[in-house]
């Protein structure tokens, strides 16, 4: 976080190659790429993350998405080396810096139409670990670390790390680790729930590629709608959660994918979904 203007070290021409981006198998892998710097994130940087993010969402070739980063760390959050003394900005300069920056890529992760899996080479420090968390599935290398750094710099959490947390592994949980900011390892993490696999760090990338080719090869829509759903339930009641599941199923059985799966059961066969 930074209560100043934002700057970027990025330059125009070089945003493409910090954030890597490749679509093979319909999934697209989005890489990380400033390991020097343990992949931490200038405001072009996180603009290119949301645009990509945005562009798998709405691609009907993308059906998955694998989110990584280069070198020894996974994403050590907000770049502040750009930043200028704290708290000299007119009052909303913080809160709109949040509102439209790391609140916004957090969005684009939850909200994004197609499975996100985060596969977690390194250290996930600040935004960075909220990058992960908000990933559908996350897959971590045993030399992973999770922190939730900003009490060390007393600053409050942002990119909604005190709304994910507490979702995920329970609010005593979540306060411990954000009021002594100590790093957490791959397999605590994983046993705290917030991890889905811990991998032995030469198997992070293949394992992942495997999930995100079996997820693109399953049905698309339907895949889209749960995690709507799945998503949604945490913030309502039942009576809300059972009407967006009808609504979901009535939108769902449209698609053709919907009648493959159907007639492939009835068929005895395995099915071939298309994404559609």
């Amino acid at each position: 976080m930074t209560s100043s203007p934002e700057k970027s070290v990025a330059t125009e021409e070089s945003v493409d190659s910090l954030v890597q981006q490749a679509t093979d198998n319909h999934v697209s892998r989005i890489t990380l790429n400033r390991p020097e710097a343990l992949n931490a994130l200038t405001p072009d940087l996180r603009e290119r993350l949301v645009l990509l993010l945005s562009q798998a969402s709405a691609d009907p070739d993308v059906r998955a998405v694998v989110l990584t980063g280069s070198g020894r760390g996974f994403c050590a959050g907000a770049d502040l080396r750009g930043a200028s003394g704290v708290g000299e900005g007119a009052p909303g300069d913080v809160a709109r810096t949040i509102r439209l920056g790391a609140q916004r890529l957090i969005a684009a992760v939850l909200d994004c139409e197609k499975p996100v899996v985060a596969a977690v080479n390194g250290t996930a420090a600040g935004l960075g670990a909220h990058l992960a968390f908000a990933c559908d599935l996350v897959l971590a290398a045993e030399s992973a670390r999770f922190i939730e750094v900003f009490v060390r710099r007393g600053l409050v959490p942002d990119g909604g790390g005190a709304y994910l947390l507490p979702r995920l592994i329970g609010p005593q949980r979540a306060k411990e680790l954000m009021f002594f900011g100590d790093a957490l390892t791959a397999s605590d993490a994983e046993r705290l729930g917030l991890v889905n696999r811990v991998l032995a760090d030469g198997e992070l990338d293949k394992t992942a590629r495997a999930w995100a080719e079996r997820l693109a090869a399953g049905p698309t829509r339907a895949l889209a709608l749960t995690k709507q759903l799945v998503n949604a339930s945490l913030d309502t009641d039942r009576t809300a959660a059972f009407a967006a599941e009808a609504a979901a199923q009535e939108i769902n059985m449209t698609t053709a994918d919907a009648r493959e799966g159907v007639a492939s059961f009835v068929e005895r066969r395995s099915p071939e979904y298309r994404g559609r």
